[in-house]
């Protein structure tokens, strides 16, 4: 039986208290088979010295986004998923409202993921472009 979107998408965005997701405020707001979408409100909790939005919590936007991505295309109950290498070319500054993150699939192998991660503003502006690379390994007992 396939799961819904909307049950997915509830199922991305319910998690411990104590994540850095939730510190971030980070909502998972669509998917599809080769792509996930999040958001990040941004706002003081997430600026850097000068007011603007911290790179270091761009990339967590983005690896948080690429990572629950490749765990679409996981077995979870084998394998696990773990970032690797995270590149972020940071190229507009925001101050206030949010950010939205699309990662989409560039390589699904079988122990690697390579995604591309699209951070823009509510207008589309293109903020940060990041490209992760995801380790599939299996779990261990």
């Amino acid at each position: 039986m396939e799961i819904s979107k909307e049950e997915l998408l509830r199922k991305f965005n319910e998690r411990p208290r104590t994540t850095l997701m939730d510190t971030l405020n980070i909502q998972y707001t669509d998917v599809g088979t080769d792509y996930l979408v999040a958001e990040m409100p941004v706002g003081p909790q997430v600026h850097q010295p000068y007011g603007v939005l911290h790179g270091g919590a761009t990339a967590a936007l983005a690896e948080s986004v690429g990572s629950a991505a490749s765990a679409l295309h996981i077995d979870r109950n084998t394998q696990q998923v773990y970032g690797i290498e995270i590149s972020c070319n940071h190229l507009r500054s925001i101050s206030e409202g949010k950010v939205i993150a699309t990662a989409k699939a560039i390589h699904l192998g079988r122990s690697t993921h390579l995604w591309e991660i699209e951070v823009r503003d509510t207008e589309g502006k293109l903020i940060s472009h990041c490209k992760l690379t995801n380790m599939v390994v299996s779990k261990r007992n």
